[in-house]
């Protein structure tokens, strides 16, 4: 029993390292070949895992050898264009100038729901709201919307925005992420706990706790979340 465990820890170790290695995705964002690699490869992990009679080395190579097949499939996909759209074919509109494209639904093997859903996901539930939609490689669709439903931008009205401020994660789950808080100038642990103090909280207290700027994010575990500035001797 202590062998079968030991081993199914070695060979998932291995197959979450060579997944990482792979590279960040979802599952939704894979592109057909990866999904695919990453299915061959989660059976043969199975194999040793199941049968004990089976050396786990048996595991080990295939993935390895999947993880350098991936490799190799990506390195020449990112020098030929020509190879990347024959491995992962290339977008298809389905609307077109606020019109749906039956034919290329069929191609695709969509139906109306199929699209309908997919539009919603994008925040669309009126098909008549869309200019253009698209079914990208890995199977997610991008919507263009209509220039009157377009949502309105400071630029629009002439108005000049202030540059964007990465919202930087300080408390987490009641524990201090001291590693983010290079980024922050005129910030320090102290600083945040007397500002939690000041709100009657401490730091175990607190599920999320960001700071964007002169703002400071704070989610209790108990009670409603607050939003609050920084105090003057606080400010970045």
């Amino acid at each position: 029993m202590l062998n079968l465990f030991l081993r199914c820890i070695t060979v998932y170790a291995f197959l979450f390292i060579a997944m990482r290695l792979m590279g960040k995705r979802q599952l939704g964002e894979l592109q057909p070949f990866e999904f695919a690699i990453t299915l061959v490869a989660s059976d043969l992990a199975c194999i040793p895992m199941s049968d004990p009679t089976i050396p786990i080395i048996y595991g080990v190579i295939p993935v390895f050898t999947l993880f350098v097949v991936h490799i190799i499939i990506t390195k020449l996909a990112s020098g030929s264009l020509r190879f990347r759209k024959l491995l992962n074919g290339k977008p298809i509109v389905v609307i077109e100038r606020g019109n749906l494209l039956p034919d290329v639904l069929k191609e695709l093997n969509m139906n109306i729901d199929d699209l309908l859903e997919s539009l919603r996901s994008n925040g669309y539930f009126d098909p008549g709201e869309v200019e253009y939609a698209i079914i990208e490689t890995n199977g997610t669709m991008t919507v263009l919307p209509r220039s009157r439903f377009k949502p309105l931008t400071p630029s629009d009205i002439g108005v000049e925005p202030e540059p964007a401020v990465m919202p930087v994660t300080v408390v987490m789950e009641g524990n201090f992420m001291g590693a983010n808080m290079k980024g922050l100038r005129g910030t320090d642990k102290g600083r945040v706990l007397r500002l939690l103090d000041s709100l009657g909280l401490k730091q175990n207290d607190v599920l999320l706790l960001l700071v964007t700027g002169d703002r400071v994010f704070v989610q209790p575990y108990h009670g409603d979340s607050l939003t609050v500035e920084l105090p003057a001797e606080e400010k970045q």
